[in-house]
C-alpha cells in the first residue's frame, strides 16, 4: 500500500492525499476525513523522508560525540535526546572517534539524512588550527550547528558552554587560601576546555605569586592504575605535592588510589579536586570535591537556542555559564 493506492481507494488525487498526511490545512474536513479513513483502514505509514520532503523538516536532529562510553559525554547525549524528544524531534546519534577524518566523515553523513540541525557534543570537535574546523562552517551553511562545550565563530553556529577557565582558577585559589602551594595538575585532553582549565590553574598561580613548575603539570591518558603509577612515579624523584586540581573526575579516583596506596590521609595530607561533578565523585570513598560544570543547565540552553533558530527567533551565538564548586571529603577548606 503507498500514497497511489491511497488515492485511488479514496477516489481524491495524490495531492489531497499528501496534503492531508503533511497537515495542510487547505483540505476540507469532509475530504480529510475520507482519506485519513482509508488510510486507517489500511495501516498506511507515510514514508518519513518523503513526508520531510514535504514539510522542509524532518523533525530530527543529528548529534555527534567522540565516545558515548565516556560518563560525561553519555549523560550529555541522555540530557540533549529526552528535551529533544520533548520538542518532538528525532535523533541520530553518530560515535566519531577522535580522529579529524571521521568526524567529518559522519558529519556529511547526518547532512545526506537531511537532519534540520546537528549538535557537536564535547570541546574535541575543536581542532586548534583553525583551518581544521573549516567543515564545520561549511556545514552551519546548511544546518544550525550548536556547539556543547565547544567554541567557534561562524555564521549560524552556537555555543553554550561552562566557564573551565574561571572554575579551575576558583578552585586553584580555594587551595592556596588554604595555604596549599604545592598543587600538581593532571589532564587528560588538549581540547578547548581542557586548555582553559589550564589556563586557569597557571593564572591563579601567578596572581598569588606562586611560581609555574612545569613538573607539577601531567599530561594522562591511561586508566586510574596508570595515573596512581604515575603520582607513585612522581613522589619517588622527591616532588613534594600537598594537592592535586585534575581535568576530570577520573584522574581524580586515580589520585585517590595513590594516597590510599600510600597511606596518606586525605585531606589532611593529600587535598585533591576532580571535574564535572560526575558519578564517580559520589562512588569513590572518600567522596570527591569537583567542578560542577552545570551540564543539564547547558544542554538546556543547547535545546532551547536550537528551537529558537529553528522558530526564527533571535539568540545568542556564545552562552557562558559559571560552574559550582562541590565540596565533599577530599579537600578541608
Amino acid at each position: 500500500m503507498n500514497i497511489y493506492d491511497i488515492s485511488k481507494q479514496a477516489g481524491v488525487s495524490i495531492a489531497t492525499v499528501s496534503r492531508v498526511i503533511n497537515g495542510n490545512t487547505n483540505v476540507s474536513q469532509k475530504t480529510k476525513d475520507k482519506v485519513l479513513a482509508v488510510i486507517n483502514e489500511c495501516g498506511y505509514t507515510p514514508n518519513a523522508f518523503a513526508r520531510g520532503l514535504g514539510l522542509n523538516t524532518m523533525n530530527t536532529v543529528g548529534i555527534l560525540c567522540p565516545d558515548s562510553s565516556d560518563p560525561y559525554l553519555a549523560k550529555s547525549i541522555y540530557y540533549l535526546e529526552q528535551m529533544l524528544r520533548q520538542n518532538g524531534y528525532d535523533v541520530l546519534l553518530c560515535c566519531t572517534g577522535y580522529e579529524l577524518s571521521e568526524k567529518q566523515n559522519y558529519l556529511n553523513l547526518l547532512l545526506s539524512k537531511r537532519v534540520d540541525g546537528v549538535i557537536l557534543v564535547g570541546p574535541n570537535f575543536i581542532e586548534v588550527q583553525d583551518a581544521k574546523n573549516e567543515y564545520i562552517r561549511l556545514a552551519a551553511k546548511k544546518v544550525p550547528i550548536i556547539l556543547l562545550n565547544g567554541t567557534l565563530s561562524g555564521e549560524n553556529i552556537y555555543c553554550a558552554l561552562c566557564d573551565d577557565f574561571q572554575a579551575t582558577y576558583d578552585a586553584t585559589n580555594c587551595l592556596i587560601k588554604n595555604g596549599i602551594t604545592d598543587i600538581l595538575y593532571l589532564y587528560n585532553s588538549n581540547s578547548y576546555s581542557n586548555k582553559q582549565k589550564l589556563d586557569g590553574y597557571v593564572a591563579a598561580l601567578a596572581d598569588q605569586g606562586i611560581p609555574y613548575r612545569k613538573e607539577f603539570v601531567s599530561y594522562l591518558t591511561g586508566d586510574l592504575q596508570c595515573v596512581k603509577e604515575h603520582l607513585i612515579s612522581l613522589s619517588r624523584t622527591g616532588l613534594d605535592f600537598k594537592a592535586i586540581i585534575t581535568s576530570d573526575d577520573h584522574l581524580a579516583v586515580g589520585a585517590i588510589k595513590y594516597a590510599k596506596s600510600q597511606n596518606l590521609s586525605i585531606p589532611s595530607d593529600l587535598s585533591i579536586i576532580g571535574y564535572n561533578n560526575s558519578i564517580y565523585a559520589e562512588c569513590c570513598d572518600p567522596e570527591l570535591t569537583s567542578i560542577d560544570n552545570r551540564l543539564e543547565t547547558i544542554c538546556k540552553n543547547c535545546i532551547s537556542t536550537l528551537m529558537g533558530v529553528f522558530s526564527k527567533e533571535p539568540v545568542p551565538l556564545k552562552t557562558i555559564f559559571p560552574a559550582e564548586l562541590v565540596k565533599r571529603e577530599t579537600t578541608s577548606f
